[in-house]
């Protein structure tokens, strides 16, 4: 056996059918990983099928989907051997009238992003190892408020505190958790926004940074620096002063 197989992880991964999760599927199944690919697209499942060491089809929004996905990987013994969980899928959507502000998308868009993640994980970590790890893919929108972003916002800050919280839990599990605040990266979902997105970089780019951070166990991971050290300038600001440059068109 080669030290390249032995090394070889086990990794569950949402969202891998497009975006930052293709390319994270891309990415580890070019170096030998193993890949759970889950998403709800059954087509596109079925062309990474024959890389993937398993597909798992289900709709965020379906908590008896997830249910059911769950339960099928632990009855063949997939989520005991599970090293790395990666939740990365999500959806984004804005709030165009705040004054007319729009529950139903506020719902949905934390149902997707947030409260999914509640039944993934009441699947995933009763079988997780010590020595294992949970990935959070939030984004770089929690670092400052951003204008229409209300609903997509608030889904992401849910996540952070998630993560951050079962991080404490964890602990004595021996089970590592890394949030990840990704900048702008070009995917679908990116591609229909109607603004300028500054230091914009590829999927392969975030999975690269994200693959690599992972990798080193590190607890937080955000990129590119560029953008996320900038942010993090502004929100030291007067708030006067960080709402005139955000809100600038």
């Amino acid at each position: 056996m080669t030290a390249k197989a032995m090394t070889a992880k086990t990794i569950l991964l949402t969202g891998a059918t497009s975006g930052i999760g293709l390319a994270l599927f891309e990415q580890y199944v070019s170096r030998g990983d193993k890949v759970i690919a889950c998403g709800r697209d059954e087509a596109k499942l079925a062309r990474l099928a024959p890389r993937a060491y398993k597909t798992c089809q289900f709709d965020l929004n379906s908590p008896d989907e997830i249910k059911a996905a769950m339960q099928s990987l632990s009855l063949d013994n997939v989520l005991a051997q599970v090293n790395i969980v990666i939740l990365n899928a999500g959806n984004c959507r804005y709030i165009d009238d705040a004054k007319q502000f729009d529950g139903q998308l506020f719902q949905d868009i934390i149902t997707t992003n947030l409260t999914a993640l509640g039944w993934l994980l009441q699947g995933a970590l009763p079988k997780l190892r010590s020595g294992s790890q949970l990935v959070f893919v939030s984004s770089s929108a929690t670092i400052l408020p951003f204008p229409r972003s209300q609903a997509y916002g608030a889904s992401k800050a849910g996540i952070d505190y998630l993560a951050n919280s079962l991080r404490l839990d964890l602990l004595k599990e021996g089970i590592d958790v890394t949030l990840v605040h990704p900048g702008f990266v070009k995917t679908p979902l990116t591609d229909k926004n109607d603004f300028n997105m500054p230091f914009l970089i590829t999927s392969e780019q975030a999975a690269t940074a994200i693959i690599a951070g992972v990798d080193k166990r590190k607890r937080y991971l955000h990129f590119p620096k560029r953008l996320t050290l900038l942010l993090k300038l502004f929100s030291l600001l007067p708030a006067s002063l960080w709402q005139k440059i955000i809100t600038l068109k």
